[in-house]
């Protein structure tokens, strides 16, 4: 062989190993991503063996308080829808007759029942106690109850009067206790059972004017992730629901005192309808789901404050994980944004003081 040749004969042999090494990341990119597609696949297909047993309402006897209007109400009546038999709980009699008209109105069979009871869940357990009681000897035991009694009150910190503190601490937070108390016995001797807690977005991010309401909010979601730990053994599935701004009475009345900082916060995402946010949550309990969102702006929030919180699947899990530094980023624009609107809110009356002054 002549020098020629085996200096071309080197030549190529130098110019495969370049290819070829210049072609191995490409080959590892390939070999991860469909590594990645395999266990998502996976993860997909195994997910429902390890995901609770959905709850079937037709049947079923549901309990919920603060049903006399808005989303409880609406709640009641997408559970009476699927056959379930209905207690609704809330302090206004006259309310609660009419909510019982609306509800009866959506049902599929003539064995179908609605039970009233009114009673301030806020104030005494053994009175909370009591009427759950009555409930289960008519209608049978508890197979869900959906925790809806609560307010709303915004203003600035240093302008609510204290006693509103302790007011909604007692609504929105033992408001929920006490009627899980009275259910959560009957539930572990039977092995099964659904509780709900409807809290609100304003229950994952403190936002301006909420001193008073996020708090009691926030502590739903303690409240709940520590009795899941508790109960998932026995079969009893807790959600959370973070419902966004929803077209009810107490919306209405709250936009009556709401702070202009906090108004035009709100007004970033939009107003949900009650039946909207109603069907959502009941499948998510129905389904077993610890976290309940409503619309994009519910998902990322749920995504981004996920923490310790568990999970129904491993999909869940997974989702969470791949969308959390996307969704941080979008986050810290929208805190920007809530920031400028509080400093031009300032700014705006500082004008408008000074403007006074002058006059």
């Amino acid at each position: 062989m002549s020098c020629e040749d085996s200096f071309s004969s080197a030549l190529l042999d130098r110019i495969s190993f370049n290819f070829w090494w210049l072609l191995l990341p490409f080959v590892m990119i390939l070999v991860v991503a469909a590594f990645i597609v395999a266990f998502v696949l996976l993860l997909y297909m195994i997910s429902p063996l390890i995901s609770p047993k959905p709850l079937k309402l037709n049947g079923a006897h549901v309990v919920v308080t603060g049903g006399s209007s808005g989303i409880g109400k609406c709640i009641a009546m997408e559970c009476y829808r699927q056959g379930a038999f209905i207690t609704l709980v809330a302090r206004d009699e006259h309310k609660l007759v009419q909510a019982k008209k609306e509800v009866e109105k959506c049902a599929i069979n003539d064995k179908q029942v609605v039970l009233c009871i009114s009673v301030d869940v806020s104030k005494d357990y053994s009175q909370v106690e009591s009427v759950i009681k009555q409930a289960q000897e008519k209608l049978g035991p508890v197979d869900m109850l959906v925790n809806c009694a609560g307010t709303a009150i915004s203003g600035k910190f240093d302008e609510v009067e204290v006693d509103r503190f302790k007011r909604l601490m007692e609504v929105n937070y033992l408001g929920s206790v006490y009627p899980t108390r009275a259910v959560i016995t009957t539930m572990k001797e039977r092995r099964m059972g659904r509780i709900m807690f409807v809290s609100s977005q304003a229950g994952q991010i403190g936002l301006f004017g909420y001193t008073t309401y996020s708090p009691s909010k926030f502590a739903l979601r303690g409240l709940a992730e520590a009795l899941q730990m508790e109960m998932k053994p026995y079969n009893i599935y807790v959600t959370v629901a973070y419902p966004p701004d929803t077209d009810t009475p107490g919306f209405a009345e709250e936009n009556k005192s709401k702070p202009l900082e906090t108004r035009l916060i709100s007004e970033t995402s939009g107003v949900y309808q009650p039946d909207q946010v109603a069907k959502v949550v009941v499948k998510d309990a129905v389904q077993g789901n610890f976290t309940s969102s409503v619309g994009p702006d519910g998902y990322m929030l749920s995504a981004l404050t996920c923490g310790m919180s568990p999970v129904t699947s491993i999909t869940e899990g997974l989702q969470q994980i791949v969308t959390m530094g996307l969704f941080r980023t979008i986050a810290l624009f929208y805190l920007g944004s809530f920031d400028s609107i509080v400093r031009r809110c300032m700014i705006q009356r500082e004008q408008s003081k000074a403007s006074d002054k002058r006059e």
